[in-house]
């Protein structure tokens, strides 16, 4: 169609080229102002929030929370729980910025909280008093607004931003039950079910097994020193961080066993803000239990050792003893050895204590200072501070223990042979014009004697003439590191290897003879027990050496470590540590020669291995006599070997003999001494054997 009257054709071909052109005009400009936004928000970032930015950007992580595991069992040797765990819930609370919003503070330069962070602090420790108050054990600690805000550590003093608080363990389920109901009142609280460590209440063996205590608290021990050291290596593994307030073996089986009790933790890896804050849960990997811990240390027979020590003592306040008590034996220790497999089937330290005081956040110091004395393990050092009634400690002198040894290295020195006789005229000189002199126990004349007779009666003379003075003269300076090397041949002045942190080695006090006044009297005084102190494990060691000719094993406190489903993943067997030869006719010398009169023994059913001991020591200026008895049944093809301390308890006949004898009874009737246990034979078969 073709228009007319109108120049270009249609009517309306000018408007809708105007129209056109608006709209690529609008594009345009509407382009352009976009670019002119993003232009100056470009160099607001550039110049204006650069520094802000980069810094988010260079705070802006993932760090990881370890989540505890269970820690395992320690189990007695028949099984029974010693150390164990039972499940409770806690309360924990994540801060937030509820919490933790802080304002800068003109006037003094500093951040502190805000009005608002202050206010809902308050308002949650208040409220958190009242749950605990209204719904908790009534008979618990009563936690109190201050308490709750010093454990929230709102200034992180304790433990990081993210790291969530524990306020309150063992929740009742009243508590539970409010906390679930009313949780969106309470930002950042959550309900974590924990393991919490309990000991067995008999008190079995307890410094043996030792404690816990949380992780925060141990940087003084070498352990823990070293974890630190690999939780700060960039490659460290997650699950290998310990929580600072998780609880860790502080002190026997429980810290020489922690890595295996401890098992692996589980970890949540969080991404975090600027302010170290959580935001959310990038991943999480659960733990995996801890193993589990079976002692060679048998329950009965451990309770039975410790109450006969406990016996015992109480005898001698109230029985005099050649007219005489003794009101200062107030502690006793007494190791239980297998000769043929090294398993330590008892190991008492007494008095003893409830370990279940160590599972509470702290121990307060009224009741810290009732047990100081015998928190600490005197069958393998000495404890912290005096316990007997004139301060003498757990670690003494051999006394006449030794003349078993002492002979050994007189006839393997050639000295004297098993053939020679000494006469006995109860004294025995020595030093410069022979001055000094040293006499048999009472000043007893015991006549002609052999070397096994001399360990028999228990002769000093003898050990001084034939020992002591003849071996300084064959050595002379060198004599105290000979003897050394004979003694730690026998585990005495060494680790016996037990494995128990801070074993002590002992102290061979002889080898100080500017103390002893000469290499001569060193010598002497070390012949017949005077010289060398050592520990109860030491002891027992020492004595099964004696019964094994010379091959010293290792004392065995665990027989099997097994994981969360009963496997076993380590056994532990009998183990030489070392071995020593001397003449057969020596050893027979020495065990015949092991045959002291113990009255506590009569009606013992086996010929055994003894020698009982009295070893001297000053405390306030006033020489004190400390009860020794070692032993070992039966005398051929021998299955245990005893060892008793009682400090203060007078002679070893009277103190420390009737506790071994009980310790022999109760493993005869537990696994048998000639390997048939007591209990599993008829009286008629038992009246046969006897």
């Amino acid at each position: 169609m073709k228009w007319f009257g109108f120049p270009g054709g249609s009517p309306d071909s000018g408007h809708g080229r105007s129209t056109s052109s608006l709209r690529i005009n609008l594009f345009f400009f509407g382009t352009f102002f976009i670019f002119c936004v993003i232009i100056v928000r470009l160099a607001s970032l550039q110049f204006v929030e650069a520094e802000a930015l980069t810094e988010i950007e260079e705070n802006q992580e993932t760090k990881t929370v370890p989540l505890s595991a269970v820690r395992g069992m320690i189990y007695a040797a028949g099984g029974e729980n010693i150390a164990y765990n039972t499940s409770v819930q806690s309360l924990y609370i994540t801060l937030t910025k509820d919490y933790t919003e802080t304002y800068r503070n003109k006037a003094t330069n500093e951040y502190e909280f805000t009005g608002k962070a202050k206010a809902n602090t308050a308002s949650l420790a208040a409220r958190l008093e009242s749950v605990f108050k209204q719904y908790g054990d009534p008979s618990g600690k009563k936690l109190t607004a201050e308490e709750i805000t010093a454990l929230l550590d709102l200034h992180f003093k304790k433990t990081l931003g993210y790291y969530p608080r524990k306020i309150k363990a063992g929740l009742t389920p009243k508590e539970v039950a409010y906390f679930l109901e009313h949780k969106e009142q309470y930002p950042g609280l959550s309900i974590v079910e924990e393991a919490a460590r309990h000991y067995d209440k008999d008190t079995v063996a307890v410094q043996t097994v030792g404690y816990i205590r949380p992780f925060k608290s141990l940087d003084s021990l070498d352990l823990y020193k070293n974890i630190r050291r690999a939780m700060k290596k960039n490659n460290a593994d997650p699950g290998l961080a310990y929580k600072e307030d998780e609880y860790v073996g502080a002190y026997g089986l429980e810290q020489q066993y922690q890595r295996e009790l401890r098992g692996k933790n589980g970890y949540q890896t969080l991404s975090i803000n600027p302010q170290n804050m959580a935001e959310e849960i990038i991943e999480s990997v659960p733990p995996v239990k801890g193993n589990d811990i079976w002692m060679t240390i048998n329950k009965n027979i451990q309770m039975k050792t410790e109450q006969a020590i406990m016996d015992q003592i109480r005898w001698l306040h109230t029985h005099p003893v050649l007219g005489k008590l003794h009101p200062d034996a107030l502690t006793g220790y007494a190791v239980a050895m297998e000769v043929d497999t090294g398993n330590v089937v008892a190991m008492a330290s007494m008095p003893d204590y409830d370990t279940n005081i160590w599972t509470a956040d702290r121990v307060e110091p009224e009741l810290f200072a009732t047990i100081e004395n015998n928190y600490l393990n005197g069958t393998i050092k000495d404890t912290t501070s005096g316990v007997s009634g004139n301060g003498l400690k757990s670690v003494i002198y051999l006394g006449s223990t030794v003349k078993p040894l002492s002979v050994l290295i007189g006839l393997n020195e050639g000295l004297f042979s098993t053939g020679d006789t000494y006469n006995d005229t109860g004294i025995a000189y020595f030093g410069k014009d022979d001055k000094a002199s040293v006499k048999n126990s009472s000043g007893h004349v015991l006549g002609p004697l052999g070397p096994a007779k001399a360990i028999q009666e228990s002769s000093n003379a003898f050990m001084v003439d034939m020992v002591g003075d003849p071996l300084y003269k064959k050595y002379k300076s060198k004599a105290p590191e000979v003897w050394d090397q004979y003694l730690k041949a026998f585990g005495l002045g060494v680790s016996t290897q037990s494995g128990l942190p801070n074993e002590s080695a002992g102290l061979g006090d002889y080898k100080d003879t500017q103390a002893a006044g000469s290499t001569q009297a060193a010598m002497v005084y070390a012949s017949f027990g005077q010289k060398g102190k050592y520990t109860a494990l030491q002891l027992a060691q020492y004595t099964a050496t004696l019964a094994n000719e010379g091959e010293r094993i290792k004392p065995q406190l665990v027989s099997r470590i097994t994981d969360a489903e009963g496997k076993t993943v380590k056994a532990f067997h009998r183990e030489v540590l070392s071995t020593i030869s001397f003449d057969p006719s020596y050893w027979k010398e020495i065990k015949k020669g092991m045959n002291t009169s113990v009255k506590a023994f009569d009606g013992f059913p086996y010929d055994f291995a003894r020698k009982t001991g009295t070893s001297e020591m000053d405390a306030y200026g006033v020489t004190r006599d400390n009860g020794v008895f070692i032993a070992f049944a039966p005398r051929e093809h021998p299955k245990l070997a005893v060892a008793v301390v009682i400090p203060e308890g007078g002679f070893g006949s009277n103190s420390a003999a009737p506790v071994a004898r009980k310790i022999f009874d109760v493993y005869d009737w537990e696994y048998g001494l000639t390997g048939v246990p007591r209990k599993n034979v008829s009286p008629a078969a038992e009246s046969t054997l006897e």
